[in-house]
């Protein structure tokens, strides 16, 4: 019988703590709510994204890993970094492949404008045979 009585004793109390504890807090809440965490050093708009920026970036994590809506978009701001310089090295590339050929095929710039074509071992008009 003395069980049952500290039991009873023991659970009235727990139950009056609890009660008290929540009627009790008021308006204050216990625990803080803490600001979501956000990227706070995104990469930069104005020129482009070099290796230390993608070194010092930084994603903020959220409780099932890191934020998405931040990661999707450093990926597509790096994705499209990398397009438009490969757009630029494409360009650069024709380019040059366009100046080499014209080098190649082009006019010989060392003949003389009067040497015919069939001359090109010869010497040059007006100068002797030195042998």
């Amino acid at each position: 019988m003395r069980v049952f009585w500290f039991l009873l004793l023991t659970m009235v109390v727990v139950v009056a703590a609890v009660t008290l504890a929540v009627v009790g807090g008021g308006g204050s809440p216990v625990l803080q709510d803490v600001p979501a965490e956000r990227l706070t050093d995104p990469l930069p708009a104005t020129r482009p994204v070099g290796r230390a920026d993608v070194e010092a970036l930084r994603l903020p994590m959220s409780a099932r890993g890191y934020r998405m809506v931040d990661v999707d978009e450093a990926l597509d701001r790096l994705g499209a970094e990398l397009a438009e310089r490969d757009a630029r090295i494409a360009e650069l590339e024709s380019a040059l492949a366009g100046a080499q050929a014209t080098a190649v095929n082009g006019p010989d710039l060392f003949k003389q404008p009067d040497q015919q074509p069939d001359q090109e071992s010869g010497p040059y008009p007006g100068e002797e045979d030195q042998r």
